[in-house]
C-alpha cells in the first residue's frame, strides 16, 4: 500500500513537472530574445516559433512578369492619416526597430473589411553598397529600406491581440524606400527624434504629424498577397499591400537611420548598432500574387535593359540630329542656287529690257530713198520760187 502511495505521489510530481515544462516553454517562446543574424537567428527562427517554417511566409519576391492582375482591387483608402490630433504619439525602440503607435481613429478601406492602424515601423541596411535593407523586392531588387503601416480587423476583432492570430486578422502597407537628392520632411517627423529612443526598450513621445506625407502619393498601383509577420511569432494573418510606386528619402536620413539607434539595452556593455533588421524572402509556395495593374504598365526594369534603352535613346537622337543637320544643309543649298539663279536672270533682264527700248536703227536704204525725197522737194520747191518772181515782173514794150 505505501508504494501505491510513493508511485501516485511519484505520479504526481512527474505531472507537476511537465506541467512546469510546458508553461516554461511556452513563456520562454514570447520572452526568447531571436535576432536576425546572432542567436536565434532567421534560419533558426521556426524551432522556436513553429509558425516561421509555415508555407505562407513573408516577405517574398515579386515578380512581375508571374503577377496575375485582377482588375477588381480598388485603391486603398487611408482615412484620418493626415488628422493626427493634438496628443503626441509614442516611439519605441523594442531592440528589433522603432516603432510609432498611430491613434484608433486613423482605419484603412478598400479592403473586404476595415482596419485600424495599430503601428509603423522600418526595415534597414547597414550602409553597404548593394546591400539593400528591404525586406520585399520586385525581381529580386531590393530596396534601402521599408516601411510598414500595420493595422488589425477592426470588423471581425476587438484588438490586435485577438486578431494576429486569425488568418484574415491583420492588413499591413508596404512602401519601399530608395534614396534622392532631396530630403523628405515628412520623414523627419521620426527620424529627428530617433535619438531619444538610442537603446532597446526606451520611449519617448513625440510630435503627432501627417501620417499620410510617409506614404507614396500613387495607391492605385500595388501588389497583394497573403503572407504573415515578418517577424516572430510570423503568424500568417497578413494581408499584404505592397506598393509600386517607391518613397525617396535623402541618404543623409537613411545614415542617420542606420547609425544612431542600438539593440542593445543602455546598461550592456556590448553596444550593437540596430542594422540589417530585415527578414530573407521567403519561398510564394504556389502562392499567386495579384496585381492591381496590367505588368506592361508597371514592368520593372533591369540594369541592363535601362542601359539598353538609354544607348538607343542616345543613338535614336544622334540619328535624329544627323538627319536634320541633312535636311538644313539641303534647304541652305537650294535657297542658295535660288538666289544666284535671280540674281543672274535680274541682270540679263535688266540690259534686255534697255536695249529693247532703245529706237530701232533704220537700214541704209530707207535713207538714201528720204534723201533723194528731200533733194526732189528742195528742186521743186526752187523751181515754183523762180516761176512766181518771173510772173511777178513787168513785160517790155515794142517800138512802132
Amino acid at each position: 500500500m505505501g508504494w501505491r502511495v510513493n508511485m501516485g505521489s511519484l505520479g504526481l510530481f512527474v505531472l507537476l513537472i511537465l506541467t512546469f515544462c510546458y508553461w516554461t516553454a511556452a513563456s520562454s517562446a514570447d520572452e526568447i530574445t531571436w535576432s536576425y543574424s546572432g542567436f536565434v537567428g532567421q534560419s533558426e527562427w521556426s524551432e522556436y516559433f513553429p509558425d516561421c517554417g509555415g508555407t505562407s511566409q513573408s516577405p517574398v519576391d515579386v515578380i512581375t512578369t508571374q503577377t496575375k492582375y485582377d482588375p477588381s482591387l480598388i485603391p486603398v483608402t487611408p482615412l484620418g492619416y493626415s488628422q493626427p490630433g493634438s496628443h503626441p504619439f509614442s516611439l519605441h525602440n523594442n531592440g528589433h526597430t522603432v516603432i510609432v503607435e498611430l491613434p484608433e481613429w486613423m482605419v484603412l478601406r478598400g479592403l473586404q473589411w476595415v482596419f485600424t492602424a495599430v503601428q509603423l515601423h522600418f526595415h534597414w541596411g547597414n550602409g553597404g553598397p548593394g546591400h539593400g535593407g528591404s525586406e520585399h523586392t520586385i525581381n529580386g531588387r531590393s530596396s534601402e529600406a521599408e516601411l510598414h503601416v500595420v493595422h488589425y480587423n477592426s470588423e471581425l476583432y476587438p484588438n490586435m491581440s485577438a486578431a494576429m492570430t486569425q488568418r484574415d486578422g491583420l492588413a499591413v502597407l508596404a512602401i519601399l524606400i530608395e534614396t534622392g537628392e532631396e530630403t523628405n520632411p515628412g520623414f523627419n517627423n521620426i527620424i529627428d527624434y530617433m535619438s531619444r529612443v538610442r537603446h532597446a526598450d526606451q520611449r519617448a513621445f513625440i510630435p503627432a504629424f501627417d501620417v499620410r506625407s510617409l506614404l507614396p502619393k500613387d495607391l492605385g498601383r500595388f501588389y497583394r498577397y497573403n503572407g504573415s509577420l515578418t517577424t516572430p511569432p510570423c503568424f500568417q494573418s497578413v494581408f499584404w499591400t505592397v506598393f509600386h510606386e517607391r518613397v525617396q528619402i535623402s541618404k543623409a536620413q537613411l545614415l542617420k537611420m542606420e547609425t544612431i539607434l542600438y539593440s542593445s539595452k543602455p546598461q550592456e556593455a556590448d553596444r550593437m548598432l540596430l542594422q540589417d533588421n530585415f527578414r530573407m524572402t521567403q519561398p510564394l509556395n504556389h502562392r499567386v500574387v495579384f496585381a492591381s495593374f496590367s505588368a506592361e504598365s508597371g514592368k520593372e526594369l533591369s540594369s541592363g535593359e535601362v542601359t539598353a534603352i538609354v544607348v538607343g535613346l542616345m543613338c535614336g537622337c544622334v540619328g535624329v540630329a544627323v538627319i536634320v543637320r541633312f535636311i538644313v544643309k539641303t534647304i541652305r543649298f537650294f535657297r542658295l542656287l535660288r538666289l544666284e539663279t535671280v540674281v543672274v536672270n535680274s541682270s540679263t533682264s535688266s540690259w534686255d529690257v534697255l536695249h529693247n527700248n532703245r529706237p530701232a536703227p533704220m537700214s541704209r536704204t530707207n535713207e538714201t530713198e528720204k534723201s533723194k525725197e528731200k533733194k526732189t522737194n528742195l528742186t521743186l520747191m526752187m523751181t515754183s520760187e523762180a516761176e512766181r518772181k518771173e510772173e511777178s515782173s513787168p513785160s517790155p514794150q515794142t517800138e512802132p
